[in-house]
């Protein structure tokens, strides 16, 4: 008996051997032959555009080109349960944002857990918004707008840019929430008629990205009051953060990264966060995050899995609170 069992563990560890030493060799060729970045949303969006441009950068650092897809469905489900379930063997990633990671989970049912099923490669940006307000609002800064707001409780509406599961939409939500305040949702199906009005006066604030905030920055009919980050953005580094503003801690922002199916061998995932992270020191990549209204990151794999741990019960607060259900 006890030879049998001897020969069983040694039969056993031969094999675990055997397949590790596979795993090594696989891990030390790859890439061998295209690399998919899988895109949860539609081309054009900011998320699509960090992609591309990390996808960009990776065709030319890997020596095989990294296609991106933009495999649209769900809120974004679609594209990264496909890679939940795909082979963990590098040639198969995921762009991932806040909204797949952190929100949708929490607003619907979904076949993936993101902490479980994906391997966090590395974070590359982080969005800011930024709190607006119509000129008329008699608010400068942040404190004199929620002392605004809670003279006059549940009367002051806000847009709703982009649907009720939009970063803009939660980010008001949990500013609400630690601000005290009680405010009307208006939502619009995008960030452009609700600035619209917004501009015209016939609702008085909502979160906009920091891109159009930017371009919106000179205009007489509104005023920027603070940031969503726990920094100043690159974009606009005269306007203040909420933090700054009588808030500390304060920290919503939409941020983009690569994640892999759990299991990918840990040297394809630590050379793929090597990149990213030396892209983000790159002034010329750097640039171009920035005029997209980003801020960089660079986390790696381990500063990113801390960050989604975070953050998932931080969205998931923020989508309860607004009472977001997709399904």
């Amino acid at each position: 008996m006890k030879r049998k069992n001897m020969q069983r563990f040694g039969a056993f560890y031969a094999l675990l051997a055997s397949a590790i030493v596979v795993e090594l060799a696989q891990a030390q060729s790859w890439p061998q032959r295209p690399v998919r970045l899988l895109v949860p949303f539609a081309a054009g969006g900011n998320i699509d555009v960090m992609g591309r441009l990390m996808a960009s950068r990776l065709s030319e650092t890997i020596g095989q080109q990294v296609i991106v897809e933009n495999r649209v469905g769900g809120n974004g489900i679609v594209a990264t349960e496909a890679v939940a379930r795909a082979a963990p063997d590098g040639y198969t990633l995921l762009w991932a944002s806040t909204s797949v990671v952190a929100i949708v989970p929490a607003a619907a049912k979904v076949s993936y857990d993101p902490q479980k099923d994906l391997a966090p490669i590395g974070a590359m940006t982080a969005g800011p918004q930024v709190l607006l307000v119509n000129s008329n609002v008699p608010a400068k800064n942040v404190q004199e707008f929620v002392a605004w707001v809670k003279a006059q409780p549940a009367k002051v509406a806000y847009a709703g840019g982009g649907g009720p599961a939009s970063a803009s939409n939660l980010i008001m939500s949990l500013f609400q929430k630690r601000a005290g305040l009680e405010m009307t949702n208006v939502s619009y199906r995008g960030t452009a008629p609700a600035l619209t009005d917004i501009i015209a006066g016939h609702v008085p604030t909502m979160f906009i990205p920091v891109s159009e905030a930017y371009a919106q920055a000179t205009n007489p009919n509104i005023r920027l009051l603070a940031v969503s980050g726990a920094k100043r953005s690159l974009m606009l580094p005269e306007v203040p953060t909420i933090a700054e503003s009588g808030y500390p801690g304060f920290d919503a922002v939409s941020w983009t990264g690569m994640m892999a199916p759990a299991g990918t061998p840990k040297e394809i995932v630590d050379r793929l966060g090597a990149e990213i992270a030396r892209a983000v020191k790159d002034p010329k990549f750097v640039e171009q995050i920035v005029k997209a209204g980003n801020d960089p990151l660079g986390y790696g794999p381990a500063e990113f899995a801390k960050m989604i741990a975070s953050e998932i019960p931080a969205w998931g607060d923020a989508v309860r609170s607004a009472g977001v259900k997709l399904n």
